[in-house]
């Protein structure tokens, strides 16, 4: 009897192991609010000083995800934040632009913080956070050129102007009379390549991106408008991209409620100042 009756609590001992076992590995899992786990944050780290690519871990960069390299800027310091107040270990997935919605639809990364904004057209796929940061739109030049100067975007007419692909920052250049709206590029290190070559003559970002490639480049120079494109909030905040109905909206909301005005606009005054020199 006392066999049985040992054989019974062992068989006992390991079902109740197991299911311990399968309780842990579903509380990491992708989209969860519990603790613990990772938090996979998709970007580009290609549009400092929101986000860039880096070789170290200087200033705070977080090594990517399957690779040498590292991330910084205002959206890593950001992330890190997130990340602390959810309990889970923070993870960089460095992602295309393009790429960004479809990995965060088929649960590669748990969200975008990528300098996103959340316009009417990205809401219907995903959903967004509160904001985290709120910027206008400017023109980034050729120092010295003829555009250096403009204060109207009518300044720009007959120019050769682009802006990143799939965002509405090319969708507002035909605002400009008369402008020689050239391909959508993939990204902002091919657009600052293109303006030091003569390809163009300004492309289209927010502030932030302008005074970061101004103080890369002695070459460059941002155009702030007082006379500028006409945009809806939502085209100039920007915010945390997450899956429909994501269990971390409400948590996240809350974390960055925590965060000062006076943190942020700290933190992307060090993150405009630690940018890497533009190649």
């Amino acid at each position: 009897m006392r066999k049985k009756l040992s054989l019974f609590a062992a068989i006992t001992l390991i079902a109740s192991i197991l299911l311990a076992a399968c309780g842990t590995s579903d509380s990491g899992s992708s989209g969860d609010s519990s603790e613990g786990g990772t938090f996979k944050v998709g970007l580009e780290a290609g549009y400092a000083p929101f986000n860039w690519t880096q070789m170290d871990d200087a200033n705070g960069g977080v090594k990517i995800d399957g690779n040498v390299e590292y991330a910084g800027g205002y959206d890593v310091e950001i992330a890190k934040k997130i990340a602390e107040g959810l309990g889970k270990e923070l993870v960089i997935v460095k992602t295309e632009w393009d790429g960004l919605v479809p990995a965060l639809t088929s649960g590669k990364i748990d969200v975008i913080l990528a300098g996103m904004s959340p316009t009417d057209e990205r809401k219907k796929t995903i959903d967004f956070s509160d904001n985290y940061y709120k910027s206008d739109l400017v023109m980034v030049v050729k120092k010295g050129g003829e555009y250096e100067n403009a204060s109207s975007i009518q300044d720009f007419k007959g120019a050769k102007v682009t802006a990143q692909l799939n965002t509405f920052h090319y969708s507002v250049i035909n605002q400009i009379d008369g402008v020689s709206q050239r391909p959508a590029m993939d990204s902002f290190p091919a657009m600052r390549v293109a303006l030091e070559s003569g390809v163009i003559d300004g492309y289209v970002s927010e502030r932030p991106e302008g005074v970061s490639a101004s103080a890369a480049n002695d070459n460059f120079a941002m155009v702030e408008f007082t006379e500028g494109f006409k945009t809806s909030e939502d085209d100039t905040a920007i915010a945390v991209g997450l899956a429909k109905n994501s269990k971390l909206t409400e948590k996240i909301n809350e974390i960055l409620a925590g965060i000062s005005e006076e943190d942020r606009i700290n933190i992307m005054d060090a993150a405009i100042k630690n940018q890497p020199a533009a190649k």
